[in-house]
């Protein structure tokens, strides 16, 4: 029984060319899925490390104070929101261990309700492994009623190791700094609400938005 001619067997280079064409592929879309994955843990990183001027979370304060005394300065800042954003003190002094309590107040001055999300960090950057929240009103959507202000307490300290490091124990000064941003989350549900009212709508035969 006749055959086909058979396919020309590879040759010791283009077999090599093949394997690190497959290498370099799977290799590509390693990156692109630890890219995405990235901003996360990048995220955990900083709050775990104080990396990049980052504050830490805390589930405790120090059992000591030392004598020096630290002065924090304070930041507020607005991005593409209608909102009044202010720290309600400029600065504070407190001894290096000891827990300070500082509030920040917000106004929406717009009709509607807003939603918007705080990061912060601290300068110098060095500073961001020993400054340590206790209580904060940041990474977490905050909505605020129209016309509407609301304080937010923020509890804090600077871990005692601050005098020890070399890059930080002749430091006297610390600022901590936020700045509210637009909630991606909430305008995420808010477009997969409109998305499903329409699809409701259309299945019913209604216009999704009628006119008076």
């Amino acid at each position: 029984m006749a055959t086909g001619p058979s396919k020309p067997e590879r040759s010791p280079l283009q077999k090599r060319n093949r394997k690190v064409a497959l290498i370099a592929a799977g290799g590509f879309v390693a990156m692109v899925g630890a890219a995405f994955a990235s901003v996360p843990l990048y995220k955990a990183f900083c709050q775990v490390t104080g990396f990049d001027g980052t504050v830490r979370k805390a589930e405790a304060a120090p059992d000591r104070a030392l004598d020096r005394k630290l002065t924090i300065r304070f930041d507020a800042n607005i991005r593409e929101l209608p909102w009044t954003f202010t720290a309600e003190q400029v600065t504070q002094e407190v001894k290096i261990g000891q827990t300070g309590l500082a509030f920040f107040k917000v106004t929406n001055n717009s009709d509607q309700p807003q939603t918007g999300r705080a990061i912060y960090n601290v300068v110098p950057e060095s500073a961001g492994a020993y400054f340590q929240k206790l209580e904060c009103f940041c990474f977490s959507d905050q909505t605020i009623p129209p016309k509407t202000t609301i304080e937010f307490p923020v509890v804090y300290f600077v871990d005692p190791k601050f005098a020890d490091d070399f890059e930080t124990k002749g430091k006297g000064e610390v600022t901590l700094s936020y700045t509210f941003f637009p909630s991606v989350e909430a305008a995420r549900a808010e477009k997969r609400a409109d998305a499903t009212a329409a699809k409701h709508s259309s299945a019913l035969g209604v216009p999704a938005k009628a006119g008076l």
